[in-house]
């Protein structure tokens, strides 16, 4: 179920406080493979204003085009010229307990916590096994969430399924 122009790609924000590592790398993967059905963005509450340089390594090392990455405000998307989104993910826990913004167009949200991997001190094999998990618990929840039958899911069915998602260990399979 690819985008038409009669049906756009569904928009899809993640946040976190800074911007700098989980968020991006949602928004890496689920533009990935979503492709032409949804197009995600990520923001945070405080962005640090630096993409963190693990994360930009371990996309590169994955075949993902980096140059458009940036730390940004949450704020570019609460107002008027704003993208409508669809669905808005928290992926750290202060952003989850933070006021967020007016989201137009009320989409959907849920909260997907996940470790901060650029929180992990240690050697650089230690810090890049943490950036490698997160990466795969993402990956996981997000090919969960893109395969759910949205079309025939009534709102709440999948606020279920979405919080689900967010409460599984990112294994697939394991939010059904």
């Amino acid at each position: 179920m690819n985008a038409t122009p009669d049906k756009p790609p569904l928009n899809v924000l993640f946040l976190c406080t800074g911007n700098s590592a989980r968020s991006i790398l949602a928004e890496a993967i689920l533009n990935r493979i979503g492709a032409g059905r949804f197009k995600a963005y990520s923001a945070g509450s405080m962005p640090t204003g630096t993409v963190n340089a693990h994360a930009l390594d371990l996309l590169k090392s994955l075949n993902y085009p980096t140059d458009e990455f940036r730390s940004k405000s949450w704020e570019g998307f609460s107002g008027p010229d704003a993208p409508k989104l669809d669905f808005v993910f928290t992926v750290c826990d202060n952003a989850a307990a933070e006021v967020c913004p007016i989201w137009p167009g009320q989409p959907m949200t849920a909260h997907w916590g996940l470790p901060d991997p650029a929180a992990v001190t240690g050697s650089l094999a230690e810090i890049g096994v943490a950036f490698a998990d997160t990466y795969r618990m993402l990956n996981n929840r997000l090919t969960l969430f893109v395969n759910l039958p949205m079309a025939s899911l009534d709102r709440l069915s999948l606020q279920r399924r979405l919080d689900s998602i967010g409460t599984s260990p990112g294994q697939p399979g394991s939010a059904e």
